[in-house]
């Protein structure tokens, strides 16, 4: 057991980068030291035995086996639950896992879930091989359409589960029209809000249960950990974290670390990755060459009067097609030189890739483009570099290809 406090002093600072700073962490320190330290053991001891009963009875608050709590792992939890305004938080030892345990949580057997298309193809795929295996029986919809949401849901449906934005194609669910529509049926939201981060939007103040992350990205920043969160009202957490210490999907305490040190500049970075977002897809969707570009600031996007009313920026991703075949698209990818070539996002060096040879490689072509995985398309995860930098090395790889 743990002892938790609210999430938020309602007295106290609202800023999003003073709670990135001070969140979670001034009531954790046992020294003068202004960092939160590394508590880097898989066990705790007790004095005595009165002391173990006490525990057991809940007559103390404290730790007792690595799998089930970590004061690193608390400080996170605790910012992570005053960035989000939710009652509490859990950790988890990658994004991947954040959402199998939630789905293995929350689903009876012979329950319904609803989920979107345009979603992360392993959370699709956990969907497809094993949720099946236990009953459960899942809907696909088109995303960010809530009349076909409405028209998805059943007497045996538990939840609705989608990111927003969503990858790659940045679609963007108006999550309280989703969570009104749900709750009249007595159905839960998920959102997984990854490309969003709390700087960006906060889906459990527009009526979500619960939102997931992939920490690995936004939230810790430097490419350097892998990590997940859930973060929601104190009763979904509670079944949540005791879901954990069941399938032991734990994060690492230096992971942890990491992931409190790079929350700390979150606001900082996402101005700079909404900031160059938005200026790179502005000059991508003006260039002769680039056939198409999806990013929820544009008024382009499907998506953009939602976006542009919930949001509060749109990230540092952008997906856009080039006018060029297979084999000119891997030569635009070759001739940049600042982003890497690699998967992920959110990080502050730029990446970017070819879904057709990332992650989609195993696929045929008819296959990937009925999932609208073009040979041209091409996601780009922009960093915090210099923008004018960005733009003039897209320029002459463009030039290039």
């Amino acid at each position: 057991m743990s002892q938790r406090r609210p999430p938020s002093d309602p007295e106290g600072p609202k800023g999003d980068s003073t709670r990135s700073v001070h969140g979670g962490e001034r009531d954790r320190r046992l020294s003068d030291a202004i960092t939160v330290p590394i508590y880097q053991t898989s066990t705790y001891t007790f004095g005595d035995s009165a002391q173990v009963r006490a525990y057991q009875e809940g007559r103390t608050t404290r730790d007792e086996y690595g799998r089930y709590g970590n004061p690193t792992w608390r400080a996170v939890e605790s910012k992570l639950a005053e960035l989000e305004g939710g009652d509490d938080a859990v950790l988890f030892a990658s994004g991947m896992c954040a959402a199998t345990t939630l789905f293995l949580a929350m689903l009876p057997q012979g329950s319904h879930l609803v989920v979107t298309s345009d979603c992360y193809r392993r959370t699709r795929q956990f969907i497809r091989q094993y949720l099946t295996k236990l009953g459960v029986e899942t809907t696909v919809i088109e995303p960010a359409d809530t009349q076909k949401l409405a028209e998805a849901l059943r007497p045996e449906t538990r939840l609705f589960f989608t990111e927003s934005p969503t990858n790659p194609y940045l679609r963007v669910t108006d999550v309280a029209e989703a969570a009104r529509v749900c709750h009249a049926r007595g159905v839960q939201v998920v959102i997984d809000s990854t490309f969003a981060s709390p700087i960006n939007h906060r889906a459990l103040a527009d009526g979500a249960d619960l939102v997931i992350h992939s920490a690995t990205k936004y939230l810790g920043g430097h490419n350097d950990l892998l990590a997940g969160a859930a973060v929601g009202p104190a009763d979904n957490i509670k079944l949540l974290r005791d879901a954990v210490g069941v399938l032991g999907g734990v994060l690492d305490a230096h992971a942890a670390w990491l992931l409190l040190r790079g929350l700390k500049t979150l606001s900082l970075r996402m101005a700079r990755h909404n900031e160059n977002g938005i200026r790179v897809a502005a000059w991508l969707e003006a260039h002769p060459k680039v056939r198409r570009v999806c990013y929820p600031g544009l008024a382009s996007h499907p998506d953009h009067a939602v976006a542009a009313r919930t949001m509060r920026g749109f990230g540092g991703v952008v997906t856009f097609e080039l006018d060029a075949d297979f084999d000119a698209t891997q030569r635009f990818l070759d001739a940049v030189r600042i982003p890497y070539i690699g998967p992920s996002l959110g990080g502050v060096e730029s990446l970017i890739e070819m879904p057709a040879t990332m992650s989609y490689w195993d696929l045929s072509r008819d296959e990937r483009y009925a999932l609208g995985i073009t040979d041209s398309l091409v996601r780009l995860s922009l960093g915090v570099e210099d923008t004018d930098d960005l733009i003039a090395d897209l320029e002459q790889a463009i030039a290039a290809a």
